[in-house]
């Protein structure tokens, strides 16, 4: 459970959690299609730099066109920062993936168990959130199938694709 505290910051933490269900999505989605590790651990990397950036362009042009703010280098490091928990997120798929490329693992195989430890890392999360609001029993249950459900989702994502 420390391991999953520290992962989600308690500023901003939809953005982590963004970050594991999009890189899950994308790996669910193309399920080792790469004809090498890097090349599926490239493209993971990629997108994940290209959803930071897309989050920090959206929120700082909406701020700007919401408050009629003029863009500054200082705007756009804000912005940067503040997005920049997506990528805390998609570590945790992409560890997985090199893990099994240094321990040798198939790569289909390695991609499903990143496709699993974001899954096992939403139901986690969930849990978290309940225990720090001191969730009954009942609830921290509820909790982790919300969790579940959305991992359900990603897993189906790349029954129905493959």
């Amino acid at each position: 459970m420390r391991a999953a505290e520290r992962l989600v910051p308690a500023e901003n933490p939809a953005r982590v959690i963004y970050g594991i269900i999009a890189i899950a999505a994308l790996l669910a989605a193309e399920s080792g299609l790469h004809e090498t590790y890097l090349d599926t651990i490239a493209s993971a990397a990629i997108a994940a730099a290209l959803f930071w950036f897309a989050h920090a362009y959206a929120e700082l042009l909406a701020r700007r066109l919401e408050m009629e703010e003029h863009l500054s280098v200082g705007a756009i490091w804000r912005a940067l920062a503040h997005e920049s928990a997506i990528l805390r997120g998609a570590v945790v798929p992409l560890a997985v993936l090199v893990v099994g490329w240094i321990v040798g693992a198939e790569q289909q195989t390695a991609v499903t168990a990143a496709l699993w430890a974001a899954v096992a890392s939403l139901i986690l999360f969930e849990l978290v959130a309940g225990l720090r609001v001191h969730a009954s029993a009942r609830e921290l249950v509820l909790e982790g199938c919300a969790g579940a459900a959305m991992g359900v989702a990603i897993i189906a994502l790349k029954i129905i694709l493959h």
